[in-house]
């Protein structure tokens, strides 16, 4: 998996030197944008629901809640901080290409510490829609797929 997270954020600092310089963050200050989806990880199938809240042109603070289905139904909270490369590396507003950590609960039969990092990307086919693709590591969810929508 780090190896993984290692090539994504390459790709990422690759497409950022080759993007147009003057780069325009996809959340400004004080915005908020809708996250859902699936995807997959060692601990079952997890479907999640999140909220980002733009604090700065680069940063979001997301709470997360999550539902992980395998032999057995648990229930996931989590925080996670994000990096928004957009205004460093000159990326169009269509597209968003972060990173950061997260922190959390799975609640099932047992209690569960969820902590990992993780990088992913947004393509924005509209003003308001856009698909959301995350990889991350650590105890918790692994990678998902989705889709986000601009409030």
């Amino acid at each position: 998996m780090k190896k993984i997270v290692l090539i994504v954020l390459v790709s990422l600092a690759s497409a950022g030197l080759m993007a147009q310089k003057g780069g325009v963050a996809p959340l400004a200050k004080g915005q908020k944008q809708l996250n859902f989806g699936s995807g997959f990880s060692g601990n079952g199938i997890p479907v999640y629901v999140s909220m980002d809240f733009a604090i700065h042109k680069d940063i979001t603070i997301t709470p997360v809640v999550n539902v992980k289905i395998d032999d057995d139904f648990k229930v996931g909270a989590l925080v996670k901080g994000d990096y928004h490369f957009n205004y460093l590396l000159g990326i169009p507003s269509n597209w968003d290409f972060y990173a950061g950590a997260h922190v959390g609960f799975d609640f099932g039969d047992d209690f569960l510490p969820n902590i990992g990092i993780h990088a992913g990307g947004r393509w924005y086919w509209s003003e308001k829609w856009g698909l959301n693709l995350e990889l991350g590591g650590g105890t918790g969810v692994g990678s998902t797929i989705g889709l986000s929508m601009k409030l």
